[in-house]
């Protein structure tokens, strides 16, 4: 008998034959281990000898929930894309340090979770529980630390104490959102050119003072005013907010959301040509650069916020989530 071929509506060996399933699904996974089994399993004690080597002793019902995460070594910054298959359960549940992140569907049985870190995560031991079918497991991996460097700023007289409770009401709202449909498809585009003039996670002094709670929630990148912005990634505008309408601190600035929780920032834009409410394309003018807001000169700030936490963009550019 071949596992590649077994009939999963008659009884196997005793038992009932639903326990093969999620062991067979899992295979089909790992096309290493699905050519072995498909090609030297013929007897029932080699198969359970298989998923013994491959899930450990137990119960048959633990062969029903395989967990895989990347990057398998992260660090402070980046987004953690959690992949759940379970054959056995339409709702699987992700918690991580009591909180609960909402995982979506892949198609067929494969759920994914984005998990977020920055710069003020903890490194070091991590630890998530993953529930489905009435099982639980917990998956631990390290969290490793990351150098950030030390930037000064100096704002002119004006701009060192800027913000509204109208901008920051609205910008706090954006980031909470959290669309079930995914729009983007690939890597984000860069947004605009310019050369890099500040990077993500960088720690500031602003006039002197070194800001405690501060790390810089994004990528900035210096070009002149009036250079094209453009949407990194397909997405429907959440968020438009002009410095003369209170955007003291951001400036002009245009919020779009991609989906599930992955959200862009653009702000200090000197205009502005999209529309709360509008479909952009990845690729398309959505503004151009300038000097709004609390800004020393034109350039862009781009944020990535993932679950309402700023995320390093990088990674994203460099096509890691599908």
């Amino acid at each position: 008998m071949v596992l590649a071929s077994l009939s999963l509506g008659e009884p196997c060996w005793g038992k009932p034959w639903h326990w093969l399933k999620p062991l067979r699904h899992y295979l089909r996974h790992r096309p290493d281990l699905w050519r072995q089994s498909s090609h030297s399993l013929t007897s029932a004690a080699q198969v359970l000898a298989l998923a013994a080597t491959i899930l450990g002793p137990g119960s048959p019902g633990a062969w029903a929930l395989d967990v895989q995460i990347t990057p398998t070594h992260p660090q402070l910054g980046d987004t953690l894309s959690v992949v759940v298959h379970t054959a056995d359960d339409p709702a699987p549940q992700l918690r991580l340090n009591q909180q609960v992140y909402p995982l979506f569907p892949l198609g067929g049985d494969r759920f994914r979770a984005l998990i977020p870190t920055t710069p003020q995560t903890q490194p070091g031991p991590q630890r998530l529980d993953v529930s489905a079918a009435g099982e639980v497991r917990q998956i631990s991996w390290n969290l490793k630390d990351r150098s950030f460097p030390i930037q000064r700023i100096w704002l002119p007289p004006g701009k060192d104490d800027l913000g509204s409770d109208l901008e920051f009401d609205r910008v706090d709202a954006f980031k909470t959102l959290v669309s079930p449909k995914r729009l983007w498809q690939g890597a984000f585009l860069r947004p605009t050119s310019g050369e890099v003039t500040s990077i993500y996670g960088i720690r500031r002094y602003y006039n002197g003072e070194f800001a405690e709670d501060y790390f810089h929630r994004g990528v900035d990148y210096g070009a002149g005013t009036g250079t094209p912005v453009v949407a990194p990634a397909d997405g429907i505008v959440a968020l438009v907010g002009y410095e003369a309408n209170g955007f003291e601190l951001h400036g002009n600035t245009v919020g779009l959301d991609h989906g599930q929780g992955v959200l862009s920032i653009m702000i200090h834009l000197n205009s502005i040509q999209v529309w709360t409410g509008q479909f952009v394309k990845a690729g398309e003018v959505i503004g151009t650069v300038g000097s709004t807001g609390a800004a020393t000169g034109p350039h862009l700030h781009w944020g990535l916020y993932v679950q309402g936490q700023a995320v390093d963009p990088v990674p994203w550019r460099e096509g890691v989530f599908e």
